[in-house]
């Protein structure tokens, strides 16, 4: 079993946990901070590193928004100070390129899965006895 009690995690998704874990846990502008530095790179290696590892990463995702929630719900009602809302909406937008890029990782893996799965049905037959050589495809 590791450290954090998960069995089984591989060394990559140990440090992300780790890395994730606020070393300040009452600031909330270091959280910010740190959080908004986790998603810039997650965003740059989406897009230039064909090895990036996403689990890692959504695991890091993860404990930041937890911490994040956590740190809020601390402060009750009232709204964060006006330094921690310029973070905030400045978190708000590095997200927004970050689900961008997302998108289009998703949308490229899925393309390519589509070309794969036509290129095995087209290999898998030859037309020989398709619905359309009978006349029920329509």
């Amino acid at each position: 079993m590791s450290e954090y009690g998960l069995p089984g995690q591989d060394l990559a998704l140990r440090t992300a946990i780790a890395e994730a874990m606020p070393q300040h846990a009452g600031n909330l502008g270091v959280l910010i901070g740190r959080i908004e530095e986790a998603v810039d790179e997650e965003t740059a290696a989406i897009r230039t590193d064909i090895n990036f590892d996403i689990k890692a990463s959504n695991v890091r995702k993860s404990r930041f928004l937890y911490e994040l929630t956590r740190a809020l719900r601390g402060a009750g009602d009232a709204p964060p100070p006006v330094e921690h809302r310029q973070g905030l909406e400045r978190l708000r937008g590095k997200l927004a390129v970050n689900e961008a890029a997302i998108r289009a990782h998703l949308n490229a893996v899925n393309e390519i899965a589509t070309l794969m799965q036509n290129a095995i049905q087209n290999a898998e037959t030859d037309g020989t006895y398709s619905a359309g050589e009978f006349g029920y495809a329509r």
